[in-house]
């Protein structure tokens, strides 16, 4: 006779206690851009919203944006480091392939030996921890956890490259999730399509930069991206909310990956957002995080007061994969 395995339980609701966001000391407005391509501030400006991004500075780097990051959402949460069951950070460019980010940090930040763990999933990275952390908190896998979203990606922008030197920027963005006694995360909905892989992708691996000389860069096709967000993106936003019970009418926030203005007018348009919905647009001076996109957005639109704690919102990262994922959350 087989043993009878005890399942695992955990809180009923999982919510989003905190978030935080680290923005990088050096600023490169699209005059400077102009120094290493041909290009100008109208045209980059047509061509995305960006004015200006953010990019480390003397004492910046990967480790230092996630555990400021980090260490600041978990003051906010309320809770001690110790608490911490689970670190989950979501990133593309940490170039150690092992230990993980998150391990480190987890010792760095204070926690009691907690699960650590890196996630590649592009600019989808948070949302995608997101899911993973409700999942966590519900199965009684963790009680509370840690996702930072976090990139350097000015270490890995081409600056000769037309298409993409001026997009890609740095910075991180962390949030505590943990038991509610009201849910405060719909269901994901996320997917992936790998026949798509060539459209945002690493320029060479690795052991070929060292063999070679030949640094790893970020490439892209801009249409092939720019068609593919501005179509199933939004159908998979509109089946976030569909899956969330929610409407269009009930949301007081939209806070989508920060990849380009036009791509978000293109989602507006689709999803038909009343005039009330507060749209994140921190493309404009921060550029395009990655996986620190949604986090640092959420927290700038709390913090500047456009968005209230308590409020609905529209999360959704897509990026490179292709990959996509979306939540309705309830704001901390």
């Amino acid at each position: 006779m087989s043993a009878v395995i005890r399942p695992s339980s955990g809180a009923e609701f999982a919510r989003i206690l905190s978030i935080a966001g680290y923005t990088p000391s050096r600023m490169v407005d699209n005059h400077e851009m102009t120094n290493y391509i041909e290009t100008s501030d109208e045209w980059i400006q047509q061509r995305t919203g960006i004015i200006e991004r953010r990019w480390v500075g003397e004492g910046e780097d990967l480790e230092q944006m996630s555990f400021a990051a980090g260490k600041l959402a978990i003051e906010r949460s309320g809770i001690a480091a110790a608490d911490i069951d689970a670190v989950i950070v979501a990133t593309v460019s940490y170039f150690h392939q092992t230990p993980s980010l998150a391990a480190i940090l987890a010792h760095k930040l204070g926690t009691n030996g907690a699960a650590a763990f890196d996630i590649s999933a592009a600019c989808a990275g948070f949302c995608y921890g997101v899911a993973q952390a409700d999942a966590l908190v519900r199965s009684g896998g963790a009680r509370y956890v840690l996702v930072i979203g976090s990139e350097e990606l000015s270490r890995m922008t081409n600056l000769n490259d037309r298409g993409t030197a001026f997009i890609f920027a740095d910075g991180a963005g962390a949030a505590v999730i943990g038991p509610s006694e009201t849910n405060g995360i719909g269901p994901v909905v996320w997917g992936s399509d790998g026949g798509q892989a060539g459209a945002i992708y690493q320029t060479a691996d690795w052991p070929t930069a060292v063999e070679n000389a030949d640094w790893p860069y970020l490439g892209m096709n801009g249409r092939d991206v720019f068609k593919w967000a501005t179509g199933f993106i939004a159908e998979a936003a509109k089946a976030t909310l569909e899956a969330a019970g929610v409407s269009p009418e009930d949301l007081d926030a939209f806070i989508p990956h920060q990849a380009n203005n036009r791509i978000t007018d293109a989602l507006l348009r689709s999803l038909k957002l009343p005039e009330h919905v507060v749209v994140a647009r921190t493309i404009k001076t921060l550029g395009n995080n990655s996986a620190a996109s949604v986090p640092m957005a959420m927290d700038a639109v709390l913090a500047s007061g456009e968005a209230r704690s308590g409020q609905t919102a529209l999360i959704i990262g897509f990026g490179a994969g292709l990959v996509y994922a979306g939540q309705v959350v309830t704001l901390p």
